[in-house]
């Protein structure tokens, strides 16, 4: 199994980055070269995700089409919520997502993603040569439009239902 840690400093309040992460669309906007998609073979396809909820998420990985679907198993609102593979490819796989607020106002933004390759024998040397540098590619593309979406003006808007405590700073 591997472990990927990734921080992400975010000028933006911790509400807007904590429901930027769980948006089904901002997910999809990350991921438009595998060609993702949220499936409605049962979960949502779009808006926030909830506790409890799951997305079932097809895309390209490696030149093969995938079907992985996700559930949200722990949720606490704005600092953390965990993402949990039900089925897929993998043996496992969960990423941790915890947020909090700096001293300057930013949001930190620290991403746990733990993964294991489906196969007992080949899979720790999968894991070694590729497995680890292709998800911390995709950690970090997520990431980044986050980062893009969080800081700007206007667009978040885009992709939150209208809240108080998601308005952009005076």
């Amino acid at each position: 199994m591997i472990r990927i840690e990734e921080i992400t400093v975010i000028e933006a309040p911790i509400e807007r980055c904590f429901d930027l992460s769980r948006s089904v669309e901002v997910h999809l906007l990350d991921n438009i070269h595998s060609g993702e998609q949220a499936t409605a073979e049962g979960g949502v396809t779009s808006g926030l995700i909830e506790l409890g909820q799951q997305v079932t998420w097809r895309a390209r990985h490696f030149g093969v089409w995938q079907n992985l679907t996700s559930e949200l198993t722990v949720f606490q609102p704005p600092t953390y919520f965990r993402i949990t593979m039900v089925k897929g490819i993998f043996r496992s796989m969960r990423g941790d997502h915890l947020f909090r607020t700096l001293p300057s106002g930013a949001t930190e933004m620290k991403d746990l993603f733990f993964v294991a390759a489906p196969l007992p024998i080949l899979g720790p040397i999968a894991e070694a040569l590729f497995l680890r540098r292709y998800m911390l590619r995709l950690l970090r593309e997520r990431n980044v439009v986050i980062k893009r979406l969080a800081e700007s003006s206007t667009d978040w808007q885009l992709y939150l239902p209208p809240t108080s405590n998601r308005a952009a700073p005076k």
